[in-house]
C-alpha cells in the first residue's frame, strides 16, 4: 500500500489510500514512552508498545506539551534571495495604497442595523453593481453595551475594514445611540478621505434607506473612474490559513503555500501566517527565524499570552486537533502544528502584530488571533491582505471579505467540490510542484479573476470576543 516518509527521521509514514489514507503507520516497532516522529520531530509519545505496520493515532498516542514554556533565541535566519520583479494590474488609492478589487463595503458601526445594511447592500447592488465590482455588507452581533478592550477589539477590527484597500468606498452605517456609535468611531478611525468613506446613523434620517442609498450612488461615482494600474508585486499583502485538515494538509497544500510565500517575499511582497493555538508545539521553527530578539520577544508573548488566555478560562491549551481533523488522521496538536507551519515557508519572521493592526513590513508577519476560521480570515482582512490562500483538506465553503483562494490537500476533495476549491494541490503527492502554477493563479486573481467565495457570495466576517475559547 502506498505510503509517504516526510522525513529521514521520522518512524512514522504518512499513508495515502485506501480507509486509512492520511494517517499514521509505524515504520519500525516504538516501545511505550518512546517519541512518535514526523516531519522530524517528535509529535506525541506512545503510550504503549507499537508494532511496524501498526496504526498510530489518538489510541496510542498522547502529546508532549503543557503550559507556558521558557525559551531561549536560537537564531537560524534565512533571508531569501531577491527574484526578479513583477508586476499586477492594480487599483491605485488615493493615499498610495494598492487595492485588487474595486468594491463598495457596508461597515456596520452595531448590530442593530445589520437587516438595514442588508437591504441597502441589495438595493445599491442593484443601482450601482455595474459601477464598481459590487456592493457588499459585513454583518456582526456587537458595537452595543461593549465597555474597555472588548469594545476596543471589535472598533479595531472595523477600522481595518474601513480602511482596506479593495474597498473603493465605505459605508460605516451606525444605529445612534450604541457604545460604538460614529462619533466615537470616529475618533479611532482618525482622518479619512471623505470622497471614500461616508458616514450615517440610522436614528437621524426619516428615510433611512432612502439616504443611504444617496450615500453609497455617491461612493459609487466615486468607485466607477478608478481604474487599473500596472503595480509592483510587492503591493500585495497575502494571508495565509488552513482550516478542514486532514492528513494530507502538511504534505501538499501547506508546503505548496509556503513556498508561495518565499517566492513572494523574495519579489518584495508580504505574507501575514495566523492561527496562534496551531503554532503550538512547533513556535520554536517560527522563533528562531525571527529577525531580531525585539520579534523574538514578540513572538513569546504572542505564544505564551495566548496559552494564558486558554488556562484563564479554565480550557486545556492542547486539546486540539478538531474531530474533523482526528479523522482526516491528525492526531495531536504537535502533528496539526507542525503541518500548519509549512504555510511560512523558510523566510525570516519580520513581525507580530496584534488583531486590527496592519502589515507594515515587508516579509513573513505573524498575527495573534484563534484558529476558528471565519475570525481567521476576518483578521487577516482586517490587517491588510488583499487574499488569502486557503488550504483545507475536508473542504469548507467560508470566505473573507477578500478573495479566499481554497486550495485542496487532495484530489478527492477538489473533484468533490469543484464549487468550494479553486485550486487542487493533491497532485503534489504524484511529484508536481505547482509552486510557478500557485503564483500566477494569484496574479490572475490580482488582476480580476473571482475565487469561488466570490461567485457564490461566501463572504463574512466575525469578530474575536474575549470569554469564548476558540
Amino acid at each position: 500500500m502506498k505510503q509517504i516518509k516526510i522525513n529521514e527521521k521520522d518512524n512514522v509514514a504518512v499513508m495515502l489510500e485506501g480507509e486509512l489514507s492520511g494517517h499514521k503507520i509505524a515504520l519500525n516497532d516504538i516501545k511505550k514512552g518512546e517519541n512518535i516522529i514526523k516531519y522530524g520531530y517528535p509529535i506525541g509519545h506512545a503510550t504503549e508498545d507499537i508494532k511496524k505496520g501498526d496504526h498510530v493515532h489518538t489510541h496510542n498516542i498522547k502529546t508532549n506539551l503543557s503550559g507556558v514554556l521558557e525559551y531561549k533565541y536560537e537564531p537560524q535566519r534565512n533571508e531569501i534571495p531577491k527574484t526578479e520583479k513583477r508586476t499586477f494590474m492594480g487599483y491605485r488609492r488615493a493615499d498610495g495604497k494598492v487595492g485588487i478589487r474595486n468594491e463598495i463595503w457596508i461597515v456596520n458601526t452595531v448590530g442593530c442595523v445589520n437587516k438595514t445594511s442588508e437591504i441597502l447592500a441589495r438595493e445599491a447592488d442593484k443601482l450601482y453593481g455595474d459601477m464598481c465590482d459590487g456592493v457588499f455588507n459585513y454583518v456582526h452581533p456587537f458595537g452595543c453595551s461593549q465597555l474597555g478592550d472588548d469594545q476596543k477589539m471589535t472598533q479595531n477590527v472595523l477600522k481595518g475594514l474601513v480602511n482596506h484597500p479593495n474597498a473603493t468606498g465605505v459605508l460605516v452605517l451606525g444605529l445612534g445611540c450604541e457604545n460604538n456609535n460614529i462619533s466615537v468611531f470616529k475618533t479611532v478611525l482618525g482622518e479619512v478621505d471623505e470622497n471614500r468613506v461616508k458616514f450615517m446613523s440610522t436614528q437621524d434620517f426619516d428615510d433611512e434607506i432612502g439616504e443611504g442609498l444617496r450615500l453609497i450612488g455617491e461612493l459609487a461615482e466615486y468607485a466607477k473612474n478608478q481604474k487599473r494600474e500596472e503595480c509592483d508585486v510587492s503591493e500585495l499583502v497575502v494571508g495565509l490559513k488552513c482550516g478542514g485538515s486532514d492528513g494530507f494538509s502538511g504534505l501538499t497544500a501547506n508546503p505548496l503555500i509556503g513556498r508561495f510565500s518565499d517566492k513572494l517575499i523574495s519579489k518584495g511582497g508580504s505574507t501575514v501566517l495566523t492561527e496562534v493555538p496551531e503554532m503550538f508545539g512547533a513556535e520554536t521553527i517560527l522563533m528562531n527565524r525571527c529577525v531580531n530578539e525585539e520579534v523574538f520577544d514578540k513572538t513569546v508573548s504572542l505564544i505564551n499570552d495566548f496559552k494564558d488566555y486558554f488556562t484563564s478560562h479554565n480550557q486545556v491549551v492542547y486539546e486540539n486537533p478538531s474531530p474533523g481533523n482526528k479523522k482526516g488522521g491528525i492526531t495531536t496538536l504537535e502533528d496539526k502544528s507542525l503541518g500548519c507551519v509549512q504555510k511560512s515557508g523558510s523566510a525570516d519572521v519580520e513581525d507580530v502584530i496584534e488583531i486590527g493592526g496592519s502589515v507594515t513590513r515587508k516579509g513573513l508577519n505573524l498575527l495573534t488571533g484563534p484558529g476558528n476560521d471565519i475570525v481567521a480570515v476576518t483578521n487577516l482582512t482586517a490587517s491588510g491582505c488583499h487574499l488569502i490562500l486557503f488550504s483545507t483538506g475536508r473542504g469548507t465553503p467560508v470566505g473573507a471579505p477578500v478573495p479566499t483562494v481554497k486550495i485542496a490537500t487532495n484530489t478527492n476533495l477538489a473533484k468533490r467540490k469543484p464549487h468550494w476549491i479553486d485550486f487542487n494541490a493533491g497532485e503534489i503527492i504524484n511529484g508536481a510542484d505547482l509552486t510557478d502554477e500557485l503564483f500566477e493563479y494569484v496574479i490572475e486573481v490580482a488582476n480580476g479573476k473571482r475565487t469561488n467565495n466570490e461567485k457564490n457570495g461566501y463572504k463574512e466576517i466575525s469578530i474575536f470576543k474575549d470569554g469564548v475559547v476558540l
